[in-house]
């Protein structure tokens, strides 16, 4: 099967039309925007100044996107903290930001989608061994992203 040619861009202005509508689509980190904007084959010198030029329009913004990536991932696919932080980290965004994101996931919510998390991970174990089940759903947890004393605490106060 034959791979699909990469779009090679030479014009800095044509390139930084085509980053906007890729900024002004979803979200993005200024790692994603750096790495398409190689991909499409342009020098560095040309990559840094477009992306100066798409954090002054506003289409590039990493608070923004921390937030929304955050908010996503726990939403969507139930992520913990942990998890959400890792991803953060490979998409570059600095530290300050990824904890002012991870602030802005309600505590109550987290707790509720944990304990909504485990009951149904219960409902599928068959293991009859109380502490091999307890350890299952605490790994299971904790691959999702969640921290292993708040899953402590919430497997005790639920009866899991």
């Amino acid at each position: 099967m034959e791979q699909p040619r990469a779009i090679k861009i030479s014009d800095p202005k044509i390139a930084l039309t085509k980053a906007e509508h890729f900024c002004a689509y979803q979200e993005r980190s200024q790692q994603e925007v750096r790495d398409k904007l190689y991909e499409w084959g342009l020098w560095p010198d040309a990559i840094e100044q477009i992306i100066t030029q798409l954090i002054e329009g506003n289409f590039l913004n990493e608070a923004r996107f921390a937030n929304a990536y955050a908010q996503g991932k726990f939403k969507q696919k139930a992520w913990g903290k942990i998890k959400i932080k890792q991803g953060l980290k490979l998409k570059r965004v600095p530290d300050v930001l990824i904890k002012k994101a991870l602030l802005g996931i309600d505590l109550d919510d987290y707790l509720a989608t944990l304990t909504r998390l485990l009951q149904k991970k219960a409902a599928t174990l068959t293991e009859k061994n109380e502490m091999k089940r307890r350890y299952k759903l605490q790994q299971y947890a904790m691959g999702r992203g969640y921290e292993s004393g708040l899953i402590a605490d919430v497997l005790k106060n639920s009866g899991l």
